[in-house]
């Protein structure tokens, strides 16, 4: 994240997305195993696995961005990654999709297939899905943080980012 907040909409959600889900790593470091596995009735049915398939949607997506044939399920290491593999992980997704949404402009038009199917993608609307996707599901991850009994739940709105970077400050 850059040490002043961004005023570009764009960058801004880049910032946004970072700076949230580290919010959630952070909310979820002291969480044991059977926590983080808990089953539930939403997102991917875990903590663990919806923070593995943001980071996963996001190495994905990055491979549309550059052209390079898209990986949407990584290998993590493990069926259960700790917190702090998730976090690097999602530390090094995050710089290289940064690069790859800002390496154009916006409108620029992307084509990639899958099953098949060729699918065209503009630049903008990449980077405006992955960042709005993540915050569906860790409103998800915020759900499931309560029912494990988290009683100080992560900010996790753009609100509360702008509030934590005031520009002029």
């Amino acid at each position: 994240m850059n040490d002043s907040p961004p005023t570009d909409p764009a960058l801004i959600l880049l910032d946004f997305e970072d700076w949230a889900t580290h919010r959630m790593f952070d909310a979820c470091e002291t969480l044991s195993d059977a926590d983080l596995d808990r089953p539930f009735e939403m997102g991917l049915g875990s903590l663990r696995k919806t923070l593995m398939h943001d980071i996963g949607a996001m190495i994905g997506w990055t491979g549309v961005l550059t052209e390079d044939p898209p990986v949407f399920s990584p290998a993590f290491g493990s069926d259960s990654p700790s917190i702090t593999v998730l976090r690097d992980l999602h530390v090094k997704a995050m710089e290289a999709f940064r690069a790859a949404a800002t390496m154009g402009s916006f409108e620029d038009v992307l084509e990639t297939s899958r099953n098949g199917v060729t699918h065209r993608y503009g630049r903008g609307g990449v980077l405006t899905h992955v960042t709005t996707h993540s915050m569906h599901h860790r409103a998800q991850c915020l759900n499931m943080l309560r029912h494990v009994g988290v009683d100080d739940l992560p900010e996790s709105s753009v609100f509360q980012w702008m509030r934590a970077f005031p520009p002029g400050e």
